[in-house]
């Protein structure tokens, strides 16, 4: 009788917590029932998808159309019925406000072409429309700057692809197969997709040799810098090295790989080329980074001061009008919180969005919310409302479905969200993976120790569009962003409902160092 008390007593002990946790996370059907009804059959996706895109056009980081894009969400999520939405002030930004006003570029020797072009972000412009000979300008190190010294003022300066065209055999899209989901799940193995490892060292040396070339050809009076847009065969975005108060940089414009390289042939066989060129660039101050919140407030007087939180950058580069990065993931967030408030939901915990400015900088806007409400930014000392954090979720990998999420290495919340996603299995949604996943706004949340995450995507064709000038509307694969809309609103609704915040990773304690920085083994 004894031995049956204490196995009766061991089972209860063992079975109960998990009896609790399962309840815990007994997710609510009837309202995930409501949430796929209303995202799949009432979807406002399209004119979501509309009004970032063609309506407000591109949203550089301190452009007319980045204050744009942020007055349309604004007016929008008031539209919508959000509440408490504004524009906030995140954070300083040291390059100031730059506009293009117009671009032109052709070849005219030895023959008329007129080019797609796109200029490079914070350069100058050109002295109306100009003239000239193109020279061929091949620097490989600061000691070639020498063997042009006195040859180009005047000249419109091509610098050499650093990149040769190839001929791709792949598919221009792809989904994730189900042999690359399946290794995802795994921890050892390395996660594909666009965010690989790359040598930063190499990098910056080729950063800075850049910039002296560009430092040297203004110096030496040139009249234009061509560059190639590399492996992209359209005109890519990019921004020069500049600071507010600066001189202004010499003007660069950037061509397709085909038009340039045909240029640079025809220049190494000793044939002359000629361009006509135009473009002006507007330089104004922007001393701020802004990102624009709403939120749908709490209803349970013991929580409403906890916050969920979704979001996505509302930033992007000027060439297209940034739609698949990151308009995708804007419209996404907007939708999902639409979906909760036509269902007059009653979140327990408030349901907070943000849309971030400066992402493509370098987390400009959500960095700057979490130091100004979260944590402090040197000392790390946590603020009021980091207690009362209770998750993030992000997306910015372009416009393809959720097929899973990163946990970030936080195992705490894998049996939460296998349950969240349980629903969803249908629709392709099922892999979770311990890794880390970088380069997008959740790092702001992550590094801190709060728990932020980001979906696992498919690619479709992000690296045709991506930072390039055929990031437009086309590229938005609609049935897709319907879909994470759908799983989104779930996502936020079920942390906003649980008994408990999301789990944050446990604390470790700090490795001793010994010497010159050298840790203990």
């Amino acid at each position: 009788m004894k031995i049956k008390k204490i196995l009766s007593a061991f089972l209860f002990l063992f079975f109960v917590p998990l009896y609790l946790m399962s309840q815990n996370e007994n997710v609510d059907l009837s309202m995930i029932y409501k949430i796929k009804q209303e995202g799949l059959k009432n979807s406002g996706i399209e004119e979501l998808a509309f009004g970032l895109t063609d309506l407000t056009g591109p949203r550089l980081t301190g452009s007319t159309g980045n204050n744009r894009g942020n007055e349309w969400a604004k007016k929008k999520m008031e539209e919508l019925g959000f509440q408490n939405v504004r524009i906030e002030a995140a954070n300083d930004f040291n390059r100031g406000g730059w506009d293009n006003l117009k671009t032109y570029a052709a070849m005219t020797v030895p023959y008329y072409v007129s080019f797609a072009c796109n200029p490079v972000a914070w350069t100058g412009s050109t002295s109306g429309l100009i003239k000239g000979a193109v020279v061929l300008v091949d620097v490989k190190t600061e000691a070639d700057l020498e063997n042009y010294k006195g040859k180009i003022s005047g000249k419109i300066v091509l610098l050499p692809s650093a990149a040769a065209y190839e001929v791709n055999f792949e598919p221009l899209a792809s989904r994730l197969t189900d042999a690359q989901l399946k290794d995802m799940s795994m921890a050892s193995a390395q996660s594909p997709g666009r965010r690989q490892p790359f040598d930063r060292a190499a990098m910056m040396a080729q950063r800075a040799l850049r910039t002296k070339i560009s430092d040297f050809l203004k110096s030496e009076g040139a009249s234009l810098i061509i560059n190639s847009s590399g492996t992209f065969n359209v005109p890519r975005s990019n921004g020069a090295n500049y600071t507010t108060g600066s001189p202004e940089p010499i003007a660069e414009l950037n061509l397709p790989v085909e038009d340039h390289g045909r240029m640079e042939r025809i220049l190494r066989h000793k044939l002359p080329v000629e361009m006509e060129v135009e473009i002006t660039n507007k330089f104004f101050d922007s001393p701020k980074v802004y990102n624009v919140i709403g939120e749908i407030p709490g209803t349970d007087k013991l929580l409403k001061n906890e916050v969920v939180m979704l979001g996505a950058h509302i930033d992007s580069w000027h060439g297209g009008t940034g739609a698949a990065d990151n308009a995708s993931g804007c419209i996404v967030m907007l939708e999902a919180l639409r979906i909760l408030k036509n269902l007059d939901v009653a979140p327990r915990r408030t349901i907070r969005i943000a849309l971030w400015g400066g992402e493509e900088q370098g987390y400009f806007g959500s960095a700057g919310y979490v130091n100004k409400y979260l944590a402090d930014p040197i000392t790390n000392e946590h603020k009021p409302d980091y207690d009362k954090f209770a998750g993030y979720f992000n997306m910015d990998n372009g416009s393809g479905k959720y097929r899973g999420i990163y946990l970030q290495e936080n195992e705490l919340v894998r049996p939460i969200f296998e349950e969240w996603m349980k629903p969803f299995a249908d629709l392709g949604v099922s892999t979770i993976t311990i890794r880390n996943t970088s380069g997008t706004d959740h790092l702001s949340f992550d590094r801190i120790g709060l728990p932020g995450f980001q979906f696992i995507q498919d690619e479709i064709e992000y690296g045709r569009g991506y930072h390039t000038v055929m990031d437009t509307y086309e590229r938005l694969v609609m049935a897709d962003l319907k879909q994470n809309a759908v799983i989104t609103a779930s996502f936020v609704y079920n942390a906003a409902m649980r008994n408990t915040k999301l789990p944050g990773k446990p604390v470790m304690k700090p490795r001793e160092t010994t010497g010159a920085g050298q840790r203990m083994p």
